[in-house]
């Protein structure tokens, strides 16, 4: 197990180097094609900012996965990896989804264009035999079948990638509930001996540390800052809807049943995925189209209270841990029904959006909900 260990943090390593070596690179490359993200009465920044930050991730996971995955045979002792179908559809389905999300960044892409390739790219998941397979008691429902479980894949895996993309909206969000939702799959998958996709998590976890470093700290007037854009945040969004899908199905020739995959699963991703449920709900209520840009997620809602947007940012990772610690009581100390922890979960949420929603009142501004 140590062994397997060092290869993690080397993993990590070897990743945030080349994150501080490609990340310059991307930023020099946008200044000489002039390739900003420029500002308006939407976005935040106020200078024109490099939007490829995320170009940097899928190389430096993937460099950094595959020599683990070499070094690991010879200091283990175990069998060289086996490229299954799931293996060979995920990187097909990541390179469509990073492909889109690069094209986009440079010219443009209509939502629609971008939710078709979502489709197809998350549909090779259940095709390759990778698909939810039990909701572990959710409503008293437990095992289902395959044409059930595929569309739901499709559905949830759809939904996370828009779900980062979406909550992308200050320095550091997008970047920093990926990393603590990574971390939770990181410590889920070593728990139960699942090395090689503790080393594909490490790789990735390691090329957000660079990345969030010039994000957050950059000098945009020394071309030293950088967003991550589409490509990031689909790309970020695509593996942590797989990393779900795949921590939550129940294979016992792969992980020995346990009834905390999906609540865990869940738990990583809570705050991105309701804030966009409670977004969709605000838009339907007051009958505006559902893939309309505004300004009504948590961050800035948190920022309308009066918050900066390092605030307003430490304050959603704050609650994102919370949610996190509560689960966790709840599921193994507790050991309270997944329903239950779901419901409870809500409640707290709508709290938190309640005393946002007062905090915005009393500054004499208007709330949506």
């Amino acid at each position: 197990m140590f062994q397997h260990i060092l290869l993690v943090v080397a993993a990590f390593i070897v990743s945030a180097l080349c994150g501080f070596i490609i990340i310059p690179l991307i930023m020099n490359f946008c200044k000489r094609r002039h390739l900003y993200d420029i500002p308006n009465e939407r976005k935040m920044h106020t200078h024109a900012i490099p939007r490829l930050g995320g170009i940097s991730f899928m190389p430096s996971m993937v460099l950094a996965f595959l020599l683990a995955m070499t070094v690991m045979p010879p200091m283990t002792g175990h069998e060289p990896l086996k490229v299954s179908l799931w293996t060979c559809f995920f990187f097909i389905s990541l390179l469509l989804i990073y492909g889109v999300g690069i094209i986009d960044d440079l010219i443009g892409l209509d939502a629609k264009t971008k939710f078709v390739v979502q489709i197809i790219a998350t549909s090779l998941m259940p095709i390759s035999g990778l698909y939810i397979n039990d909701l572990y008691g959710f409503l008293g429902i437990h095992e289902i079948p395959f044409w059930v479980g595929a569309p739901l894949t499709v559905f949830i895996m759809v939904f996370i990638d828009n779900a980062i993309n979406l909550i992308d909206g200050i320095d550091g969000l997008a970047g920093g509930l990926s990393f603590l939702a990574l971390c939770g799959f990181l410590a889920c998958f070593m728990r139960e001996d699942i090395w090689t996709y503790a080393m594909l998590i490490a790789g990735l976890m390691g090329v957000l540390v660079p990345y969030l470093y010039f994000n957050l700290f950059g000098d945009p007037q020394k071309n030293r800052k950088i967003f991550m854009g589409d490509s990031g945040s689909l790309t970020l969004g695509f593996i942590l809807g797989f990393l779900f899908v795949k921590f939550a199905m129940n294979n016992p020739n792969v992980i020995p049943f346990h009834t905390d995959g999906l609540i865990l699963s869940i738990t990583m991703l809570i705050v991105p995925m309701f804030d966009v449920v409670r977004v969709v709900l605000v838009r339907m209520q007051h009958h505006r189209p559902l893939f309309d840009a505004d300004k009504n997620h948590i961050h800035h809602k948190l920022m309308r209270t009066g918050m900066n947007q390092h605030q307003a940012l430490g304050c959603i990772l704050t609650i994102a841990l919370f949610f996190a610690a509560i689960n966790v009581v709840m599921t193994f100390v507790l050991n309270m029904q997944l329903t239950w922890s779901l419901v409870v979960d809500i409640v707290l949420f709508f709290i938190f959006n309640y005393l946002i929603n007062i905090k915005i009142q009393e500054k004499g501004e208007k709330v949506f909900s």
